[in-house]
């Protein structure tokens, strides 16, 4: 899942960037709401989720998610603020939020609400994807090989994970190299050239290892193609 964070208290918004990344997120952290609104006219589609704060900077988070409606967007919407009062809960969600967080909060909570917000959202992708024996619990990021009688872990990184889950909600379409750096890596990233290609060598030697050589294959000049058995 990639992120829109939008926090403009620099501790908060590095701790919940950090827990979310550990969590095997894409994070995009803006601080301002006028920033968060170029990132969105600029390719809502990369994002999964939106993580708001209320008062903010330029625009509010009530008015992004108003945006958002009367723009006829579905993004799911986490709002965060200390507005505790049901009068503004219920502000929120009439403009358009999913759910309300107040703070301060625990990350074991936001955590558990984002993954409600998947659960019961029609255009967020489900929590288990399974192609042929290769399984991944994208809540608990399990990766592992499923036979009649056993489960047998994959090890993978945080980012090899990221690239399996991305690959496996595509199964069978060819996805290039830029189209994989733009939705795995943060906006204003600059990996080295050839990170996705690193990155992509040492997935299919795991996935080798476990009997999985031809799970994701090069096309050569276009990207590469997980082949859906």
């Amino acid at each position: 899942m990639r992120v829109l964070l939008v926090e403009d208290e620099p501790d908060l918004g590095k701790a919940i960037k950090r827990t979310l990344t550990q969590e095997a997120y894409v994070v995009d952290w803006v601080q301002s709401g006028d920033e968060a609104l170029a990132y969105l006219e600029h390719d809502l589609s990369l994002y999964t989720v939106g993580v708001f704060d209320w008062m903010l900077p330029g625009m509010s988070g009530i008015e992004l998610c108003q945006w958002l409606r009367s723009h006829h967007h579905a993004l799911p919407v986490l709002i965060l603020t200390a507005k505790d009062q049901i009068t503004d809960r219920i502000t929120g969600l009439d403009a358009g939020a999913d759910d309300y967080l107040v703070k301060p909060f625990s990350m074991a909570e936001l955590l558990a609400r984002l993954r409600a917000l998947r659960r019961r959202s029609p255009d967020l992708k489900p929590s288990t994807l399974q192609i042929g024996p290769l399984m991944l619990d994208c809540d608990r990021r399990i990766a592992f090989l499923k036979t009649d009688h056993t489960e047998q872990p994959i090890e993978l990184t945080q980012k090899e994970f990221q690239l399996l889950q991305y690959f496996m909600e595509h199964p069978n379409q060819i996805l290039a190299r830029d189209q994989v750096l733009n939705q795995l890596w943060e906006i204003g990233a600059e990996p080295n050239s050839n990170v996705v290609a690193a990155q992509m060598r040492l997935l299919r030697r795991k996935l080798a290892q476990h009997g999985c050589e031809d799970f994701i294959e090069t096309v050569y000049g276009m990207g590469y193609r997980l082949n859906a058995q």
